[in-house]
């Protein structure tokens, strides 16, 4: 190639920068192009119209509504003011006690753990068999109580004191990584936590989520949980990804024909069909 043709093409590259592109996983799904916006924003309105905006959330959306309000986004969905903001270190423990379990055990396990040992110091300080009893009603207490006492002694020694409000002011990527440092925090609690304690665009896959998105063939067949993960969080429009999120993981615990489960007596599946028709999410299964 002759030099000038070389030095017109970069003096255009210099003058035409390619933005900035943020470091994300590949899409292990790239040639399954579901959902498309206009189906998560019509699912978004079919579960608002038929649940509302669930409660229990709203207090993280109207942190996100005032993280946002300097940014102009636009959210179709209005909730309480927030009394008080939930801690990031907080919120993990509570992620990480609802893992295996059912919501109202983790919320026990949660309250029962801040009773027994107010401050997190006390929590790292405490012997093994104390802080598993505390936390036992959540389930796997062994397992949780290793796992909390784990990350909170690699976060004093590489923070030296126990707090993970720095992680506010990290990219997406670089929170990522700091939380997966931490032996026992999987893709999901991490996923959890920059939704809710840090107000950031991403779609954490529960149970409910990944059967729902399975049913709708929002992945292929024979997708697992964290490859779902992954061709969610590419596919869902970033300021979509909060209230469906809420509202798929509230539909999931409330309807029988998106989450199927073994073991169902007849008088149960008669109900399923009577009820069938009443599940909005139907239609997009096909």
């Amino acid at each position: 190639m002759p030099k000038s043709r070389k030095r017109k093409q970069q003096a255009e590259a210099d003058h035409n920068p390619k933005p900035p592109t943020k470091t994300t996983p590949k899409d292990p799904y790239p040639n399954h192009a579901r959902p498309t916006r206009e189906e998560c924003v019509s699912v978004r309105d079919d579960l608002l119209a038929l649940h509302g905006f669930p409660k229990e959330f709203a207090e993280y959306r109207e942190q996100r509504l005032s993280s946002q309000a300097s940014n102009g986004h636009d959210n179709a969905v209005s909730s309480e003011p927030l009394d008080e903001k939930e801690s990031v270190l907080d919120g993990l423990v509570r992620t990480l006690l609802s893992q295996n379990t059912t919501e109202s055990n983790s919320l026990k396990a949660f309250a029962s753990l801040k009773s027994a040992f107010p401050t997190w110091e006390e929590v790292l300080a405490a012997d093994s068999q104390s802080l598993e009893s505390a936390i036992r009603c959540g389930g796997l207490a062994k397992t949780k109580a290793s796992c909390i006492k784990n990350m909170l002694s690699c976060l004093l020694e590489k923070k030296e004191k126990l707090c993970l409000e720095y992680l506010r002011d990290l990219s997406v990527d670089e929170i990522k990584a700091e939380l997966s440092h931490f032996k026992g925090i999987g893709p999901k609690t991490v996923a959890c936590v920059l939704m809710f304690q840090l107000q950031q665009d991403d779609f954490p896959v529960d149970t409910h989520v990944f059967e729902i998105a399975k049913a709708m063939a929002w992945v292929p067949v024979g997708a697992d949980r964290n490859k779902t993960y992954l061709h969610l969080n590419q596919w869902i429009p970033d300021e979509l990804k909060f209230d469906l999120n809420c509202l798929l993981y509230t539909h999931g615990k409330l309807c029988r024909k998106c989450i199927k489960k073994g073991g169902s007596t007849r008088k149960q599946q008669e109900k399923e069909s009577e009820d069938s028709n009443s599940c909005p999410l139907l239609r997009y299964g096909k």
